[in-house]
């Protein structure tokens, strides 16, 4: 057994050991100790805590720790929002103000429920060798996706502003030439008219056509393709692609093309609106383009520190009422002894 820490039974059984052997034997007790392999320091440290249960390496609560009411209402929230990420299901609660702590805690407590599933990730690349746009309406992305309506094939376009992830404009349409998607980019010009957004698309047929080119030499804009076979340059709009059909048209199934034309546009106002997005430090689209994102990290983190004073008061108040009670105590047995002695000394 390694000597830096050992039961506080065997612990006390050696010093005693010890002592009495060195007052039998009149052999030094440092002769012991250097016998026994054991140093010093650690043995007198041994000796100060003689008779006492090894607690100086427990856990000290702290003024600012989590309270159980906080802790049930965290798993409460989770098991409501099961598909979400802990760091999103932070966010979420300090916005709807069930309860203010940090997305570390959240993923503590979930891990301690057993409710966290971790998995290995790869290295991400994100980011590497591109330009990120420092404002809205610098970068557009978009992209054409399949969408399967009772065994007939339609086409989604979408256009993603690469700033705030907002969706600008989109469509389900039966046919996706070149020309739909110039009428598909002239209506979301009409929804931002002084943008002169750099297009990003991939080499799909639409985006290499010469009235394409064309289209965007007219507007003002620019035109970026991105690598062939390498769909991950354009990521953005390919994971959002991946999102709108998990949470919105597989589970929902439309039976028509009007149905999914509502169920879509009723997402895309969630997703604009309403969704934290993990990309852009948990806040919606929406409020990311319009500018409001330092204010919505500003208040958060007021809530955050509020919440931690008021939890660091809370435990403050408790242990005065418990001294206060401690003291209240020794006063009332003070007083009975003193009592008891006069009632003796009349006697």
């Amino acid at each position: 057994m390694s000597a830096s820490w050992v039961p506080h039974d065997i612990r006390d059984a050696v010093i005693d050991f010890t002592q009495l052997w060195a007052k039998k034997s009149d052999i030094a007790l440092t002769r012991f100790i250097s016998w026994l392999g054991i140093a010093p320091s650690k043995y007198y440290n041994w000796q100060s805590r003689y008779g006492k249960v090894n607690e100086h390496n427990g856990l000290i609560p702290r003024d600012f720790w989590l309270e159980e009411c906080e802790k049930q209402a965290i798993i409460s929230f989770h098991n409501q929002y099961q598909l979400d990420g802990y760091r999103r299901l932070t966010f979420m609660m300090l916005d709807r103000n069930i309860v203010a702590v940090s997305p570390s805690s959240v993923s503590r407590v979930l891990s301690a429920a057993g409710l966290l599933q971790r998995w290995n990730r790869k290295t991400s690349k994100k980011g590497t060798g591109f330009v990120q746009p420092l404002k809205p309406h610098e970068h557009w992305h978009i992209d054409v996706s399949y969408v399967n309506l009772c065994g007939t094939f339609y086409y989604l376009c979408t256009l993603l502003d690469g700033y705030s992830r907002y969706i600008v404009h989109w469509e389900l349409r039966k046919t996706m030439t070149e020309k739909d998607i110039e009428i598909i980019m002239q209506r979301a010009r009409e929804k931002f008219p002084d943008a002169k957004p750099r297009i990003i698309s991939d080499n799909g047929p639409q985006f290499i056509a010469k009235d394409f080119k064309a289209y965007i030499r007219l507007t003002g804009m620019s035109h970026v393709r991105t690598s062939p076979y390498y769909p991950q340059s354009n990521g953005k709009l390919e994971r959002y692609h991946k999102t709108i059909k998990t949470e919105c048209i597989r589970p929902k199934v439309a039976l028509s093309l009007e149905e999914a034309r509502t169920q879509i546009a009723e997402y895309i106002r969630y997703y604009n609106e309403e969704r934290l997005h993990s990309a852009i430090g948990y806040i919606a689209p929406k409020d990311k383009l319009e500018g409001r994102d330092r204010q919505i990290f500003k208040e958060r983190d007021q809530k955050l520190e509020a919440a931690r004073a008021e939890r660091k008061q809370k435990r403050l108040d408790m242990r005065q009422r418990l001294d206060c009670h401690q003291i209240l105590t020794t006063a009332a047995n003070i007083n009975s002894l003193t009592q008891q002695d006069n009632f003796s000394i009349s006697n």
